[in-house]
């Protein structure tokens, strides 16, 4: 598939299925937004798993490598004992952040609503 080519989410075999996958997690979408809020200064891994609750440090590891490789996030390493990794969105990154705001905002507002309708389910 070429860099302009857009996927096709209902073909199988199309690579669309497998990006919605990443970057729709919880963990992507916390994760974004804090480095979209502090932008365009970067974030060290430390404060990243500081506010983010719950997320423990193998899966904000995870995150990130995965956020890296599809070039939403870029990496920079501070070569100190310990070393210090910093992270920062790309323009593609910030780019996503519009989108995952909205589900985002979308969740808050009907949290309850869905809530509801999961109880109602199991009558």
């Amino acid at each position: 598939m070429t860099p302009s080519a857009r996927g096709d989410l209902f073909d199988p075999a199309c690579p669309t299925r497998r990006l919605l996958d990443r970057i729709g997690t919880k963990w992507t979408s916390m994760t974004v937004k804090i480095l979209a809020e502090a932008a365009p200064d970067e974030v060290r891994f430390a404060d990243l798993r500081r506010r983010i609750p719950g997320v423990s440090q193998k899966m904000l590891s995870v995150t990130l490598q995965s956020l890296v490789r599809d070039g939403l996030v870029s990496r920079r390493v501070e070569a100190t004992v310990p070393p210090r990794v910093h992270y920062r969105l790309t323009s593609l990154g910030a780019s996503l952040e519009s989108a995952l705001a909205v589900l985002r905002t979308w969740a808050e507002e009907h949290m309850a609503d869905v809530d509801q309708a999961n109880q109602e389910s199991e009558r």
